[in-house]
This record gives structure tokens, C-alpha cells and sequence, in this order.
């Protein structure tokens, strides 16, 4: 039979998945485990939210929707924007995707072409790179070092931009850091894109979970159209299955974006837009009590880690604590998580899952159990 295209054989796989599948296989077989290497938020959705995909299905509404989304829907997206960034955009500039990761697939669909090249952070989110290679482009990491807290610095990323290089990609709140860039930083990466003409793309999955920042999306400093924003339901309403995204777009060019999606997944559930929709105006509780549930394991996950000497990078966003085990991870950390999961029941995601500056630290995700987390968290080897 004919062969796959290179681009697709020639992936890497998410090790994330990798180890997480690990733990799921062992669990299953009676294994007491301990899952701390995915991100998945342990909360119900909230009831009114699946209501209003229920009241969807039983009124039959399953026709499409515009291209876009829900008009409805686009204009609540807006309305937060206004309301948390200060910052008025035309609604029809957003378009409603299944999740953020598509609204990834579709922003860098827009801005690159075979061949360009994007700057994205390392470490950082592993599709990221995986995306640009399925449109035939190249991801060129920027460093992000623990010397800095794992920030970016300009100066990294003015020696990497070429001739080809098209997009500048940011990630606050961070996965897998739970770093956040502050306002100043945020302004200047975006003065540095003007300066060298480059897209940005702000993904902005945790936006809703800052806890010793504010959020600052770089949209507040683009004067002139530059900035995509990916937003998610996934992890602020904990719809993660119910695949719900959003992407601010680039004013003017609502027709080749209209031709984009029909291209490609034509338009979203339109129960799950709905339910979107309830969760995006309705009651905000659920959001203030998972955002007070991540803090409070961040500060004991991080206190039993500070107690027991390991280093980690203190968690301002999102719900993970990144944590140093080059002690015993003996330079390949994703060796180590599998024979740890093995020995001691507890998934982690390595660290070089997010690419080569990952190397002997690993991703702890805050936002499950307590006992579970701080149980997992205790059988980590100390220096």
C-alpha cells in the first residue's frame, strides 16, 4: 500500500501521552497509581453549562452554524476580552474552534506557509512544534533557562530570527512552567515581533488561573492587527471533552478565514457552542473555586517540596509545578518517570516532553486530589 507523507511518519510522539497511557494501563490492572502527569481539571461541569447542551439537543438544534461560530457566542468571547484585557475587537474577528488546540491548527494555518519558520518556547507545549511540522514548517525553540525562571529573554529571540522567520509564539500562564509574563516583558516581546515583522500568537489556555500575576494578554499592545489570541472552555469550565475554542483573528480578513475553516472542520458542535455559550455568561462560581483549589495545591505541593529540599520554580498560573529531579534522573528524565511509575506508582510528565531545555525536570499537575497530589509529590527522591 502507498505510504503516509513524511511530514505526518516523521511526528514525534507526545511523551506526555506516552507515560500518562503508562499509568492508565497499570491502574487498570488493579495497581494502585497515582496520575500526576496530565492536566486534566477534577471538577464536574458545572450543571447549567451541560443544561444548555441537553436544552440543545432536545429542541434540535443541530444544523449548522455560521463558519465562525454562534454569532452569540462570538460576542460573549468578545465581551470577555473587553471586560478582562480592555481590549474592544469586532466579533466577527473570532472564530469558535473545536478546543484550543485546533484554534492552534487554524491561527498557524493563516500565518505560515512550507517552509517558514516559527519561534516557539522550549520548554514548552509539545504540539506546538508538532503543528507547525504537519503544515510543513519549522519550529525553532527559544530557550527558556532556569538562570532566568524560565523566562524568555529578547535578546535569545533576536538571534534566532532569519530571513524565514514568520510567527513568534507565547505561551502565559505556562504550560508546563506555570511561569507568567509580566506586562513590561509582554510588551517588549511584542515591540520585538513589530520590529522584525513577525505574527504573534498568544495562547491563552490558563488565563483564567493567575495567582500572583495578572494575566496580561499581549493583545494590549498591538497596535496594528499582528496578535492571534487562542482561548479554551477546556480547563477554566473543565469541558475538556466537550472541545470548545476560540481564535481572535487578524482584522480584515474575514473571507480567506471563513475559507479556512469550511476547508477544514467547516463549523463546531452546535451543542457544545451552546454550552460554551452558559458557561461563558453565566454564574462564574465554579471558575473561582477551581482557581482557589489549584492555589491551594500549589502552596502545599510546593511547601512539601521546599521542606524536602528539591528545587522547583515557584507556580504564578495555570496548574503545574515544574520540579527538578536531575538528582536522580541520571540525564534522561523520561527513563526516569517510567521506571519511577514502575517502582513508586506515580505518573509525572518528563520533562523533555517539552522539548531539550526539559532535560531532568519534570511536570506535576495540580489540579486533581490533594491527598493524591501531595502523596505523589512525598515519594519524589530528595537530594
Amino acid at each position: 500500500m502507498p505510504s503516509l507523507a513524511a511530514h505526518v511518519t516523521a511526528l514525534q510522539p507526545n511523551l506526555i501521552r506516552e507515560i500518562t497511557e503508562a499509568a492508565w494501563a497499570r491502574a487498570a490492572s488493579g495497581q494502585r497509581t497515582l496520575i500526576l502527569s496530565i492536566g486534566e481539571p477534577a471538577f464536574e461541569v458545572p450543571a447549567h453549562i451541560r443544561q444548555a447542551g441537553i436544552d440543545c439537543l432536545l429542541r434540535d438544534e443541530t444544523d449548522y452554524t455560521p463558519n465562525g461560530g454562534l454569532p452569540a457566542l462570538q460576542e460573549a468571547f468578545a465581551a470577555r476580552l473587553a471586560r478582562d484585557q480592555g481590549v474592544d475587537a469586532d466579533s466577527g474577528r473570532i472564530v469558535v474552534t473545536a478546543g484550543a488546540q485546533q484554534g492552534l491548527h487554524l491561527a498557524m494555518t493563516l500565518l505560515l506557509a512550507p517552509g517558514d519558520e516559527i519561534l516557539i518556547p522550549n520548554p514548552g507545549y509539545p504540539t506546538f512544534g508538532m503543528t507547525a511540522e504537519l503544515l510543513g514548517a519549522v519550529p525553532v525553540g527559544y530557550p527558556l533557562r532556569a538562570e532566568h525562571g524560565f523566562q524568555p529573554q529578547t535578546a535569545d529571540l533576536a538571534a534566532l530570527i532569519t530571513p524565514r522567520t514568520r510567527v513568534l509564539l507565547l505561551n502565559s500562564p505556562s504550560n508546563p512552567l506555570g511561569a507568567v509574563l509580566s506586562a513590561e516583558l509582554t510588551r517588549g516581546l511584542v515591540e520585538l515581533a513589530r520590529e522584525h515583522d513577525l505574527w504573534v500568537i498568544s495562547d491563552e489556555c490558563y488565563e483564567a488561573f493567575s495567582f500572583d500575576l495578572p494575566h496580561v494578554s499581549p493583545v494590549q499592545f498591538d497596535s496594528d492587527g499582528r496578535v492571534l489570541v487562542c482561548w479554551t472552555a477546556s480547563k477554566t469550565y473543565s469541558m475538556t471533552g466537550l472541545r470548545i475554542g476560540a481564535v481572535l483573528t487578524p482584522p480584515g480578513v474575514g473571507k480567506p478565514v471563513s475559507m479556512a475553516v469550511e476547508s477544514t472542520f467547516s463549523c463546531v458542535s452546535t451543542p457544545a457552542q451552546y454550552a460554551a455559550l452558559a458557561a461563558l455568561t453565566g454564574p462564574q462560581d465554579s471558575v473561582v473555586t477551581a482557581r482557589s483549589h489549584y492555589r491551594a495545591n500549589r502552596d502545599a505541593a510546593e511547601a512539601l517540596l521546599r521542606a524536602r529540599g528539591l528545587r522547583f520554580l515557584d507556580a504564578q498560573g495555570a496548574f503545574y509545578l515544574w520540579v527538578e529531579v536531575s538528582h536522580v534522573s541520571a540525564g534522561d528524565v523520561q527513563a526516569w518517570v517510567h521506571g519511577f511509575l514502575a517502582s513508586d506508582g506515580v505518573a509525572l510528565a518528563p520533562g523533555t516532553a517539552f522539548g531539550s531545555q526539559g532535560e531532568g525536570w519534570v511536570r506535576i499537575a495540580l489540579c486533581g486530589d490533594t491527598a493524591e497530589l501531595l502523596e505523589g509529590v512525598a515519594r519524589v527522591p530528595a537530594p
